[in-house]
């Protein structure tokens, strides 16, 4: 039984009787098997598996530990257990309310996002600063989503940035309106998600005999209020403040802090005993993390007692020496390549190992930084799939004709509404069947100077332009050609758009429907602007050896996703699956190359830290736009403490094409790799004056 297999220290937690556990279990302490301890122990006391509610930070981590628990209590028991992400679970919920709910991921919603606030003017404003571009809006109101509880938006933009008050009345009207939009249409994003579960926990009884919490540190406010609505009868918390890494995403380090305040009976107890890292690992991250306050007191303790290897300091004279020497230590490496793993801090660190591995035909997968589906061109033939599921979906459609030259997402959005204008309030049949005595089927925009509204539109265009370029002549009547911003090169978008789905009506199979897309012309084109735009030189010319390779990579993400097709029957079944599993599936073989973020959970034999460089890692800009050092040295701890046996800490002393010099990361003084000098003493000083600032 998984009780069984405990230490005392994770047996105690497992049983404790207590009605509030919280567990502190730093890296490689065995939580995951406190926690599947700690469900056997619930189910053997009588409580049912569907009263107990698991929350992971991933989807994976949950269907790991449910697997664990099936091998003792089988998979019908296993299977009953609510287990998944905050967000999985709340949208299954939502989804048992309303069938209709439409989530949609938060990056997604940047293109509806930016449809509205590219209608605003910011010219009548005198400001000493430069209003917010549409993209940065998006992440602050996001940001303010998961960590405001009291405040509008427009108050919370002057209490934060205050030097953008006079900008404040129209940025939160323009979230008004995407909020209006996203309700007309029935968009949920992942936020959304969250907020309309938290109110949904606040008048209905879940059913939930005990909640069990995992990376406890990663919960933000907005989280954390939904475990308050639940006020579940028992919570089992399990986290580590040193592995705190996501205050980015708003995550607050303050809330596993302050349990015990929160809950003043509340147990804590800590696993100590390490399994993972060698002796000399360890050690050198513990001296590290020990830099930061000690929230909870602990001690971690070695289990291993065989012979371990020494961490080993690369220091190179140039930074693309650094990333050739190290491709060329894992090619001479006894390690099995999967068993291998290099981290970085920066995405550029990332493209120049990945570079140095492919010149020496070693297989390498990276996670982190752009992912498989935050790849544009997924993206494009997953909104595509997405219309032919659910034609409102206004943003799908917007993201997809962004596309074509000469089409914004303003101008994306007035096509969409014009469409179902002539439709009746249906696009397809605005696209197939409009309604001809619709002369005007484009909406006026409002005028209001001090919500930063204007109106710019011209008399409807004529479509004789368009003659001689082979539209079907059913098409040629469409209204929707009258657009007066519309050029022979986007109105050929838009009949690729006609011709595509007129072919995939009536098509049921997953993976015929993605072989499709991906051969259109449609896609051919948007496949086209993303490896040009890839391939473009400084001077403007397109590098087509460069544009050949990149149509390449795009053609091996149609594989895979077709690939991943291959389960489905149902659309809907297949598009939910890429929007909230997407996050937990990887590709490829090989070398892993994995942001520090992404790195988090994992473990490996030998394990290589790059670019350890002050500036670099830690990352002194994102310290500058609300980071800390006390976060840059948690993401050091993860990035060490992945290590197994072989840990390589590297950095270069000059970057020859960037003519710039650089001084040894803070960390690697502190991990005692590098004498304390000047520069050390220089950084520390540095330091202390902005804490006290």
């Amino acid at each position: 039984m998984p009780l069984s297999r405990l230490n005392q220290e994770q047996y105690a937690a497992a049983t404790s009787t207590d009605k509030q556990n919280l567990i502190i279990a730093s890296a490689g302490t065995g939580k995951t098997s406190t926690i599947v301890g700690r469900i056997a122990f619930l189910l053997n006391k009588g409580i049912e598996a569907d009263e107990i509610l698991l929350l992971t930070f991933t989807n994976k981590a949950a269907a790991e530990m449910v697997a664990r628990v099936a091998e003792y209590f089988g998979k019908d028991v296993a299977s009953k257990i609510d287990a998944g992400t905050f967000h999985a679970v709340s949208y299954r919920w939502l989804k048992k309310r309303d069938r209709r709910v439409v989530l949609k991921q938060q990056r997604e919603l940047k293109t509806l996002f930016r449809s509205v606030f590219e209608k605003r003017s910011f010219r009548n404003i005198d400001a000493e600063v430069s209003p917010y571009g549409g993209n940065y809006l998006y992440d602050l109101y996001s940001l303010y989503q998961n960590t405001e509880l009291h405040s509008n938006f427009e108050e919370w933009i002057k209490e934060n940035y205050a030097e953008h008050e006079l900008f404040a009345l129209i940025y939160a009207d323009v979230v008004d309106e995407f909020e209006e939009l996203k309700k007309e249409y029935g968009f949920l994003n992942f936020n959304d998600l969250l907020l309309h579960f938290r109110e949904m926990c606040k008048t209905q009884e879940l059913g939930y005999k005990e909640v069990l919490v995992d990376e406890y540190q990663d919960t933000n406010a907005l989280q954390g209020t939904i475990i308050d609505a639940m006020k579940p009868p028992s919570i089992f918390c399990v986290g580590d403040y040193d592995q705190s890494i996501y205050a980015f995403n708003g995550a607050d380090i303050g809330i596993i802090g302050s349990f015990t305040k929160k809950f003043p009976e509340a147990k804590v107890h800590t696993l100590t005993k390490n399994y993972r890292s060698s002796r000399p690992i360890l050690s050198l991250a513990t001296r590290v993390i020990e830099h930061n306050e000690r929230i909870y007191p602990k001690q971690l303790e070695v289990t291993r007692l065989d012979d371990a290897k020494a961490p080993s300091l690369l220091a190179f004279d140039e930074l693309f020496d650094q990333y050739h020497q190290i491709a060329a230590m894992i090619k001479a490496s006894q390690t099995p390549r999967e068993d291998i793993a290099v981290i970085f801090r920066n995405n550029s660190s990332a493209d120049g190992i990945e570079v140095g591995l492919r010149e020496l035909d070693i297989a390498c997968k990276r996670k982190g930084g752009t992912s498989f589906f935050d790849s544009r061109e997924v993206k494009a033939v997953l909104d595509l799939y997405t219309l032919l599921v659910n034609e409102a979906d206004m943003m799908a459609f917007i993201h997809l004709f962004e596309f074509s030259r000469g089409i914004g997402s303003a101008m994306a959005k007035e096509l969409y509404i014009a469409l179902k204008s002539l439709g009746h309030g249906s696009m397809f049949y605005g696209l197939y069947a409009p309604d001809e005595s619709i002369k005007n089927p484009f909406e006026k925009r409002k005028l209001n100077h001090q919500l930063g509204l204007f109106d710019d539109f011209v008399e409807l265009g004529a479509v004789g332009k368009y003659a001689k370029l082979g539209f079907e002549e059913r098409f040629m009547k469409n209204p929707i050609l009258k657009h007066p911003k519309l050029t022979k090169d986007s109105a050929a978008f838009v009949h690729n758009f006609y011709l595509l789905f007129r072919d995939l009506k009536g098509v049921k199979s997953p993976a015929k429907v993605v072989d499709m897309i991906t051969k259109s012309e449609l896609f051919k084109y948007i496949a086209d602007v993303l490896a040009s735009k890839r391939a473009q030189l400084k001077d403007g010319s397109i590098d087509e050896k460069q544009k050949t390779e990149a149509l390449t990579r795009i053609e091996r993400k149609n594989i895979l996703l077709k690939e991943l097709c291959k389960p489905y029957t149902e659309h809907e079944r297949f598009l939910n699956a890429m929007i909230l599993g997407s996050s937990d599936l990887t590709q490829g073989e090989g070398v892993n190359l994995l942001s520090v973020h992404a790195s988090k959970g994992l473990e490996y034999k030998e394990v290589y830290v790059v670019d350890l460089m002050d500036g670099r890692f830690p990352n002194r800009k994102l310290m500058q736009r609300g980071g800390s050092l006390d976060e840059e040295r948690r993401l050091f701890y993860v990035a060490v403490t992945r290590a197994k046996d072989i840990l390589y800490l590297s950095y270069a002393k000059y970057d020859k094409i960037k003519k710039q010099n650089f001084v040894a990361s803070q960390f690697l003084y502190e991990a005692g790799l590098v004498p304390k000098d000047e520069q050390y003493r220089a950084m520390v000083m540095k330091d202390a004056d902005k804490d006290e600032e």
